[in-house]
C-alpha cells in the first residue's frame, strides 16, 4: 500500500473513493467544496439528520452526481473546538476500516485544510492502521488495504512520520494477532532482529544458556515446561548524547500462557496468544522512536517465554531465586508474568536508565477495576507517572493511576522466602502484582502499565477490526518525544 501526498484541489482528484470530514458545527472546507460540486447533497443529508458530524460517524454517498469518484465517505469529526490527535487518528482509521471492506485502488483523504502538524501525522497513522485487520490467516480477507492512499495538505515529513507510526502500530498488532505456533520466543526474537537491522538498532539476544549464565532463575522457571526455549531481547536506540542515561521500556512476552499447573479453563486460554502484548508494544514503540529519529537514548527489553505444562513444570510451593538474588515463593503458576518481569527489570537496571516503564497484560484484576478500554498505572515515582499520564492524555489513550500504598506490599511478603508471587486473596490484585514488580527496580523511577484490558479488543470498534489494538505505542512515542532536550 502506497501513501502519498497531493496538492490537487478536491475538484481535480481522480480515484475510486474520496473521504471528507465534517464537524458537528459545520462542514470542513474540503467537504464544503465537494458539497458544491455534487449539488448540495451533504448539506441536505445534514439538514435531514442523516449526517450529524459526530465522532467516527461514517456516511457513504454512492456515485454522486457531478463528480467522477464512485464513492464518497463523509466521516464525523465531532465539534471543531474539540479536535484532537485522538479524534483525527480514530476518524481516519474508521474511514479506512469502512472503505477497505471492498477492493479500492486509490482513495483520497481531504479531511480538512488547516490541521496542525501533529494532528495530520496521527490521522495518516490512523489510515495505515485502519487498512489492516486481524484476518491474517484467512484465504478471503474481510479487509483489503487500498492500493494507494493520497493525503491532501500533508507535507513529506507529515507523511513519513505518519506512515512510520502506523507501521509500528501494525507491527505490534500483527505480533499479537499471530498464533502461538507462529510467534514464540525464537520467532519473536527474529522479528526484533529485522527491526534492528532496518532501523540501525543494537540488538542482543539472550538464549537459554545465556539466561542460565545470568542466573535468571525466575524467568527460566516459567519457561521450563515448554519445548520452546526462552529468549531475552535487548534493543538499544542511541539517538541522544553518548553516555546519556536511556529510558528503559520493558515488555512482558509470554507468547502463550496455559496457566502452567494452575491451568486456565479453555475459555480463558483462547486469547492467551496475546499475553505477549507488552513485549510487542515495546518493540513497536522503539521501531517508531527510531523511525522518527528522536534525540533520546532508549533501551527496550522483551522477556519471552511460553508458560506450559509438563513433567518439569515449576510447581506451587517452589522457591525460585531471581537474578537480583531475591527468593520468590510460587503460590500460583498462572501469576507468571511478574516472574518473567522480575528478571527482565533487573537486567534493565544494568543499563543504568534514567527511568523505566514496563508494560504487561498482567492481571484480570485490572480489567475488573478499569474495564477493557483503560490501562492501569502504578508507580514508585509520581512525577514520572505524571509524564506518562500527560503523554497518554495527548494521544487519547486511556490510562488511570492506581494507589501503591505500603499495605499492598505487605501482602506479597512470604513466610519462607523474601516474597511470594500473589497477594492475600482476590482484592487489589493489580496493585499487589505491581508491588511485587517494585521489588526489582531499586530506586530507579519506574511506572508499570497493566494493558490487560485495552491491548486486545474482543469485538470490533469503528476504528479497529477487533483483535490486537496496538494500544500504548502512540503513548510511548509521545512520552519519549517529550523527553527531547
Amino acid at each position: 500500500m502506497k501513501v502519498t501526498g497531493t496538492e490537487l484541489k478536491i475538484a481535480d482528484f481522480s480515484g475510486d473513493v474520496l473521504v471528507v470530514g465534517t464537524y458537528e458545527d459545520g462542514l470542513s472546507p474540503p467537504a464544503d467544496q465537494l458539497d458544491t460540486l455534487i449539488g448540495g447533497s451533504i448539506t441536505r443529508l445534514m439538514e435531514s439528520g442523516d449526517i450529524t458530524g459526530k465522532p467516527n460517524e461514517v456516511t457513504s454517498i454512492l456515485a454522486p452526481s457531478g463528480f467522477a469518484t464512485l464513492r464518497v465517505y463523509v466521516i464525523g469529526l465531532g465539534k471543531k473546538e474539540d479536535l484532537s490527535i485522538r479524534r483525527a487518528y480514530e476518524a481516519a482509521a474508521t474511514a479506512t476500516v469502512a472503505l477497505s471492506a471492498k477492493k479500492v485502488e486509490k482513495v483520497g483523504f481531504f479531511l480538512d485544510d488547516f490541521w496542525p502538524t501533529e494532528v495530520i501525522e496521527q490521522a495518516i497513522a490512523g489510515s495505515v492502521v485502519g487498512s489492516h485487520g486481524q484476518d491474517i490467516y484467512r484465504k478471503e480477507k474481510k479487509q483489503t488495504p487500498p492500493g494507494e492512499i493520497v493525503w491532501s495538505s500533508a507535507t513529506q515529513e507529515n507523511l513519513e512520520k505518519g506512515i512510520a507510526l502506523g507501521n509500528a502500530i501494525n507491527l505490534t498488532r500483527s505480533l499479537v494477532n499471530r498464533c502461538a505456533n507462529d510467534i514464540y520466543p525464537a520467532t519473536f526474537a527474529e522479528e526484533a532482529a529485522v527491526v534492528a537491522e532496518n532501523h540501525d538498532l543494537n540488538i542482543e539476544v539472550w538464549d537459554k544458556a545465556k539466561l542460565t549464565e545470568e542466573n535468571c532463575g525466575s524467568l527460566l522457571a516459567v519457561a521450563r515446561a515448554s519445548v520452546r526455549e526462552p529468549r531475552l531481547v535487548i534493543l538499544r536506540y542511541n539517538g541522544g548524547k553518548e553516555g546519556e542515561p536511556p529510558i528503559a521500556l520493558v515488555g512482558k512476552g509470554v507468547t502463550f500462557d496455559s496457566g502452567g499447573l494452575s491451568l486456565k479453563p479453555s475459555d480463558s486460554m483462547i486469547t492467551m496468544k496475546g499475553d505477549m502484548a507488552g513485549a510487542a508494544t515495546v518493540l513497536g514503540a522503539i521501531k517508531a522512536i527510531a523511525s522518527w529519529k528522536l534525540p533520546v537514548n532508549v533501551v527496550a527489553l522483551c522477556g519471552l517465554v511460553e508458560n506450559m505444562v509438563s513433567g518439569d513444570s515449576y510447581k506451587l510451593g517452589d522457591v525460585l531465586t531471581a537474578r537480583s538474588g531475591k527468593t520468590i515463593e510460587v503460590l500460583n503458576t498462572d501469576a507468571e508474568g511478574r516472574l518473567v518481569l522480575a528478571d527482565v527489570l533487573n537486567v534493565a537496571l544494568d543499563e543504568k536508565p534514567s527511568a523505566i516503564v514496563d508494560l504487561a497484560t498482567l492481571t484480570g484484576a485490572c480489567v475488573v477495576a478499569l474495564g477493557t478500554d483503560t490501562a492501569g498505572l502504578m508507580t514508585n515515582e509520581p512525577d514520572w507517572c505524571y509524564e506518562i499520564q500527560q503523554a497518554a492524555l495527548a494521544t487519547g489513550e486511556k490510562m488511570w493511576e492506581l494507589p501503591m500504598y505500603p499495605e499492598f506490599g505487605e501482602q506479597v511478603k512470604s513466610q519462607i522466602a523474601d516474597i511470594k508471587n500473589v497477594g492475600d486473596g482476590r482484592w487489589g490484585g493489580a496493585i499487589t502484582a505491581a508491588k511485587f514488580l517494585e521489588e526489582f527496580v531499586d530506586d530507579t523511577p519506574w511506572t508499570h502499565i497493566d494493558i490487560a484490558g485495552p491491548s486486545f479488543a474482543e469485538k470490533p470498534k469503528s476504528y479497529c477490526s477487533g483483535g490486537a489494538t496496538g494500544f500504548a505505542v502512540r503513548t510511548l512515542l509521545e512520552l519519549v518525544r517529550r523527553q527531547t532536550p
